[in-house]
């Protein structure tokens, strides 16, 4: 554990196996998170943390699945525009624009909820023993 404020610890943690095999992130083995700290641990100490696997969830499908979903929709919603309000037999630049706005707008809504969700209690990860 690195510091201590309160009852928030700023804990340096190793990363998992599958993490260091990605290597979508830059720099070394370790990485450093604000975790919840219930148990009193102090500065130096080694510790145990959990993230709820319910969170995590959540998070991975705001992040991976909604961006894919709302590009798809917008395109849809193009295509609908253009073939069924409009007419037009080739509708493809009004998919492009329809997607790439849900794009947009979803990639928007994706900041949102991580700040959001660096607030909320329930989403952050808690110390719960000490090593």
């Amino acid at each position: 554990m690195l510091e201590v404020i309160d009852d928030i610890a700023k804990v340096k943690a190793s990363r998992h196996n599958d993490c260091e095999n990605c290597g979508s992130c830059p720099g070394n083995n370790a990485i450093v998170l604000v975790a919840r700290n219930p148990v009193g641990a102090k500065r130096g100490q080694r510790v145990v943390f959990e993230i709820e696997q319910i969170s995590m969830l959540k998070s991975a499908v705001v992040v991976y699945a909604v961006p894919v979903l709302g590009t798809i929709a917008g395109a849809v919603v193009g295509w609908y525009f253009g073939t069924e309000m409009m007419g037009i037999n080739d509708p493809f630049w009004l998919q492009m624009g329809g997607g790439s706005i849900a794009c947009v707008l979803s990639l928007l809504y994706v900041r949102y909820y991580d700040r959001k969700a660096r607030t909320r209690a329930d989403m952050q990860p808690v110390i719960t023993r000490i090593l």
